[in-house]
C-alpha cells in the first residue's frame, strides 16, 4: 500500500524523509528496500516498505530519477522526518552511487534489546539498573534527528509523556538515540527492567557474579530461534506498552445465542447469494456492542492526563489474524450500519488486511475493539487492550450445552461466552459489567423479527 512521501531538496539532490503514517505515529521501521542505489525509479514507484505499530506501508518516490544513497538500512527504526534516502534527477547520465548500506553490517554493532515480555518470563531476574551495561554501539538501532535536547529535548514529547505517566525521571534513563537521545524503546526497557523513579525506596543489594551476567534462554538439541519479524516486534512492543499503561481488569458473561443461530441459519444462504459475502456471527455481535455503547458511553472513551475523553463517534476496531501477526482495522461510524452493512465492511477490511492493501485511515480512530478467537474454538478468552481504547471484548465459540431455563427446565441451547478486558482508570466494575450485560441483552433479543438489511 503506497503512501505519500515527504521530500526536500539539498545540493541538487532530493532527500526522502520518513513520512508520518498516522496521527499518533512518531517513528517507523525500515522493513525492506525495494530499490537499490544506482537504480532508476519512476515517480510514485514504491521505494521502501515501512512498518509501524499501526500499519505496513510502501513509501513512493516523489520524483522520477535515480536512487543515489540509502541512509536508513533495513531493520532500523527512525523518527518521522528523518532522511531515509536521496534521489537525483534523471538527466540521462549515470549517477555514481555510494555502496548500499548492508543490513547485516549495520546491524552487527547494534545491541538489539530483547522484547520485554519474554525477559519478564525468564527464571533468572534481570540485573538492577545500577549494574553497568555494555557500551552503546556507535550506530544506534533507533535514530532520531529532530527535537530539542535534555528535558526540553532529550526525547520527543511522546516519549516524555510516556515517562511522566510512569513517574520516571527521564534524565535517569540512558538514551540509545543519536546524541544520547532517549527513545520510547529506552523507556519501555527501563520499565521492564525494574527501573525505579528517584525518590522511591529501593533495597540496595550488591549484584552477584551470576546476576551480572545477562540472562540467556536455555536451549536444547532441536530448538529453533525464530527471528522477530518487524510486525512481530511492533506487536510485542504495543502489547507490553498496553499492559504497562492500563491497569487491566476483566469480566465475562454467558449469552444464549440460540435465536441468533436460528436467524443466521435461516438467512445465510440467501444472504450469500444476494450480497456475495458470508453472514457470520461477528456482525450480529458488533451490532449488539454498538447498541450497548450507546447506553454506556463510558466504555467508548480513552484516558487522558487531563481527564477521560468520551468519544462521540462509535468506531469498532476488529482484530484480523495474519500468517505472521495481527492487525486491527476499524469500522468507522459502525452505529450507522445495518447487520448487512457491517458484514460487508468486515469482509472488505479483512480481505484487504490479508492482501496487505489497507490504508492508514483504515487502522486509525478506533474507539472500542472486538476480537473473535471463538472462530478457532476457544470458549473463554481475555485479551490485551488496544491502546488508547478503554476496552476490548472477545467473543468465543458458540457451543451447544445443556442449560437450566426458566421454570427449572433443562434444554439444549447454543451458548457463547463474551469477555471484557477494560482499563480500570476509565471505568470500574459496575460500568464494565453493565456494558457487558447490555451486549448480552441485545444479542438475546435478536430473532426472526430482527432487521438484517
Amino acid at each position: 500500500m503506497a503512501h505519500g512521501s515527504r521530500a526536500k531538496t539539498a545540493g541538487g539532490l532530493t532527500e526522502v524523509v520518513m513520512p508520518q503514517l498516522g496521527e499518533s505515529v512518531t517513528e517507523g521501521q525500515i522493513s525492506r528496500w525495494l530499490k537499490q542505489p544506482g537504480e532508476h525509479v519512476d515517480k510514485y514507484e514504491a521505494l521502501v516498505e515501512v512498518i509501524t505499530d499501526k500499519v505496513n506501508a510502501e513509501v513512493p518516490s516523489p520524483m522520477e530519477g535515480n536512487l543515489v544513497e540509502i541512509t536508513a538500512p533495513e531493520g532500523v527504526t527512525v523518527a518521522v522526518g528523518t532522511v531515509i534516502c536521496t534521489l537525483s534527477p534523471d538527466d540521462g547520465e549515470a549517477t555514481e552511487a555510494p555502496a548500499a548500506v548492508e543490513p547485516a553490517a549495520a546491524a552487527e554493532p547494534v545491541e538489539a534489546p530483547e522484547p520485554a515480555a519474554p525477559v519478564a518470563a525468564e527464571p533468572v531476574a534481570p540485573p538492577p539498573p545500577a549494574v553497568p551495561k555494555p557500551p552503546v554501539a556507535a550506530v544506534p538501532e533507533t535514530v532520531h534527528t529532530n527535537g530539542r535536547q535534555d528535558r526540553a529535548g532529550r526525547a520527543s514529547p511522546a516519549v516524555r509523556r510516556l515517562a511522566d505517566e510512569h513517574d520516571l525521571d527521564i534524565s535517569q534513563i540512558k538514551g540509545s538515540g543519536l546524541g544520547g537521545r532517549v527513545t520510547k524503546r529506552d523507556v519501555d526497557e527501563f520499565i521492564a527492567g525494574g527501573g525505579i523513579a528517584p525518590g522511591r525506596a529501593v533495597p540496595v543489594v550488591a549484584p552477584t557474579a551470576a546476576a551480572q551476567a545477562p540472562p540467556t534462554a536455555p536451549s536444547a538439541e532441536g530448538d529453533e530461534l525464530v527471528p522477530l519479524s518487524p510486525m512481530r516486534k511492533a506487536i510485542a512492543e504495543h502489547m507490553v506498552r498496553s499492559r504497562q499503561t492500563s491497569p487491566h481488569a476483566w469480566c465475562a458473561t454467558e449469552v444464549d445465542m440460540s435465536s441468533v443461530v436460528a436467524l443466521r441459519t435461516a438467512e445465510k444462504e440467501q444472504f450469500k447469494a444476494r450480497e456475495g459475502v458470508d453472514l457470520t456471527y461477528v456482525p450480529f455481535v458488533i451490532k449488539a456492542v454498538v447498541e450497548s455503547l450507546k447506553d454506556h458511553p463510558a466504555m467508548n472513551a480513552t484516558f487522558k492526563s487531563e481527564g477521560i475523553l468520551r468519544k462521540r463517534a462509535i468506531n469498532i476496531s476488529v482484530a484480523v489474524g495474519l500468517d505472521d501477526g495481527l492487525i486491527v482495522p476499524v469500522i468507522h461510524n459502525a452505529d450507522q450500519l445495518s447487520i448487512s452493512g457491517l458484514a460487508h465492511k468486515l469482509n472488505d477490511l479483512a480481505s484487504r488486511a490479508r492482501a496487505g492493501t489497507l490504508q492508514v485511515a483504515d487502522v486509525e480512530g478506533g474507539t472500542f475493539c472486538v476480537n473473535n478467537p471463538g472462530t478457532f474454538g476457544t470458549v473463554l478468552s481475555a485479551a490485551i487492550i488496544n491502546q488508547p481504547q478503554a476496552g476490548i471484548m472477545t467473543m468465543d465459540a458458540v457451543v451447544k450445552r445443556a442449560v437450566v431455563m426458566p421454570g427449572d427446565v433443562i434444554g439444549i441451547r447454543s451458548m457463547m461466552f463474551i469477555g471484557l478486558s477494560f482499563d480500570h482508570r476509565v471505568v470500574d466494575g459496575l460500568q464494565a459489567a453493565s456494558f457487558l450485560g447490555g451486549v448480552k441483552t441485545a444479542l438475546e433479543a435478536m430473532g426472526s423479527g430482527t432487521m438484517i438489511y
